[in-house]
């Protein structure tokens, strides 16, 4: 018992000096020993990669999960060691209510079938979705917090500790000088020398563990290329499966709209002037080109590789200036004379017209029919 009150005295009496040490230091009323240039740049480069890691690291969870309920539910789960549910993604929700929709409304009717497909293609947009949370999180979200947890609660401890033994050396270099007696001196030299041996031990320790960060940074780099992998394998799966929904839903979209010409656009409307003619346009919706499905390049072939019918064609005056919105298209100017002509399944409101060796779709209402 008495022990203990000795020690609780004692320590309670380092505390008080480290305070007193402390608050003089702020006032300028005691020396400060200083650490060398060399270990404050390495205790700067600790705390800028502790900030930036805590920062990255919350990002990239707001980008894994962007619902902070779901983030704050996980994090309890890690917490208490409890293993995370699994939740079902956006996408597979949507799948889920679009096959829900195509079995109520009809799934063998054109809608119902479409929303099928889609709904197949959310569903493996969901997995792959999952896939890369999952992988995300233990290549590159596990080592951040690692870091955080482990290595940098071990250095801010270290670093309390020399804060501390750094207090007490300045504190016996404080009584050294106030000492007047010679017992008195050689009292306050003894406990200098053992609070400047103490001082260095853990100087000397804290360095180690900083320049440990160096290790921290390869270790990092090597998980943000695993990070940059996952994501790239994500978005790349993302793409073909979007890619096949694409070609499935243009493969049949000439049964579901027939009549009209697939690749076509809704008609351009003439500008509006007190010489032009009324004219009334078709107002169907039009499903996506052909072309647009085609990767860069090919979309102008679309139009050039239908050769012209053997017979009517026509002959058009251009009544209105008109700039092609795309390659398929054929760029006009007023009054100039082209040869127009229509395909099987075109869209009534478009002709292809040439002028030369150049050919392409021009609106109907921008034309006047000549013979």
């Amino acid at each position: 018992m008495d022990f203990n009150m000795k020690k609780l005295a004692s320590d309670a009496g380092i505390f008080f000096t480290r305070a007193v040490q402390f608050t003089e230091e702020k006032f300028g009323q005691a020396e400060k020993t200083e650490l060398d240039a060399h270990f404050e740049n390495l205790l700067a480069r600790a705390d800028s990669t502790k900030n930036w890691t805590e920062k990255i690291l919350r990002q990239t969870e707001v980008l894994l999960q962007p619902n902070p309920s779901a983030r704050v539910e996980e994090f309890l789960y890690e917490k208490l060691d409890r293993k995370v549910p699994s939740r079902v993604t956006n996408g597979e929700l949507l799948a889920q209510y679009m096959a829900e929709a195509a079995s109520e409304l009809g799934p063998t009717t054109p809608y119902g079938k479409t929303l099928i497909k889609v709904a197949e293609a959310e569903k493996r947009l969901g997995a792959a979705e999952r896939d890369f949370i999952h992988t995300a999180s233990i290549n590159f979200l596990t080592p951040l917090r690692n870091f955080l947890e482990g290595d940098w609660k071990t250095i801010s401890k270290e670093r309390r500790l020399l804060q501390n033994r750094r207090l007490d050396l300045d504190a016996s270099k404080a009584r050294l000088k106030k000492a007047k007696a010679a017992e008195a001196k050689a009292t306050a030299e003894q406990e200098l020398r053992v609070a400047q041996t103490e001082f260095d031990r853990q100087a000397e320790v804290t360095r180690l563990l900083l320049e440990g960060i160096s290790s921290t940074h390869v270790n990092h780099l090597r998980c943000l290329h695993e990070f940059v992998e996952s994501q790239t394998t994500y978005y790349a799966q993302c793409y073909r499966h979007m890619l096949d929904l694409q070609k499935q839903l243009g493969s049949t979209q000439g049964a579901i709209f027939p009549g009209t010409f697939v690749g076509t656009t809704e008609p351009a409307s003439p500008p509006l002037s007190s010489t032009s003619p009324t004219t009334t346009a078709a107002t169907m919706p039009v499903m996506p080109s052909v072309a647009s499905l085609a990767p860069p390049g090919e979309a102008a072939l679309c139009l050039e590789e239908v050769a012209p019918p053997a017979s009517g064609t026509r002959k058009a005056r251009v009544l209105y200036d008109y700039e092609a919105a795309d390659s398929s298209e054929l760029a006009l100017l007023a009054d100039e004379l082209i040869t127009v002509y229509s395909l099987p399944g075109m869209d009534p409101d478009w002709l292809i017209g040439e002028r030369g060796n150049k050919k392409g779709k021009v609106p109907v209402t921008y034309l006047e029919l000549l013979s």
